[in-house]
């Protein structure tokens, strides 16, 4: 085998040696509010109120259902690889509470720690109660129907 036959398998072996790997990258992603902590800084309790605060910051991500006096900002980063569910790395909520008279009263942040981790059960979703077959699902209510107290009698009596 020549040289440059030896070079072109190589180099060939090396391209698609590349261009499989290059599936393996992680993808980064980036959602919700783009956060400056200098801004951050300067939302101050007692000083600032809902509208300086919109000024500043911009229209929250979402507010609490229950009030309008809670505002939160949400920065969220992730990470796939390349067909896996992304993964969060980062997580930074910003939780900034209004009084009554709309000044600010709670400035709060918080991280990746509050995010709660599930294990969904793969097989069946585990119920309180009785266990049925398919059998005793399709066929269990013969005979059942019209015997509760104060229901019809056989006879087609209500009891009256």
């Amino acid at each position: 085998m020549s040289s440059l036959t030896r070079r072109m398998i190589t180099g060939a072996a090396l391209a698609g040696a590349m261009v499989a790997t290059a599936g393996c990258t992680r993808i980064v992603g980036h959602q919700g509010y783009l956060l400056d902590n200098q801004l951050i800084a300067t939302v101050q309790p007692g000083i600032d109120n809902k509208q300086s605060v919109q000024k500043l910051l911009g229209l929250p991500s979402f507010t609490s259902q229950f009030t309008d006096n809670d505002w939160y900002y949400v920065a969220r980063t992730t990470k796939q690889l390349a067909f896996g569910s992304p993964k969060p790395t980062d997580e930074t909520v910003l939780h900034i509470s209004f009084d009554d008279a709309g000044n600010v009263a709670k400035v709060e942040q918080t991280g990746l720690e509050r995010v709660a981790q599930i294990d969904p059960v793969d097989d069946k979703t585990p119920t309180l109660g009785r266990k049925h077959g398919f059998f005793e699902d399709l066929f269990g209510n013969i005979g059942r129907v019209g015997t509760l107290p104060g229901g019809p009698t056989q006879s087609g009596n209500t009891g009256n």
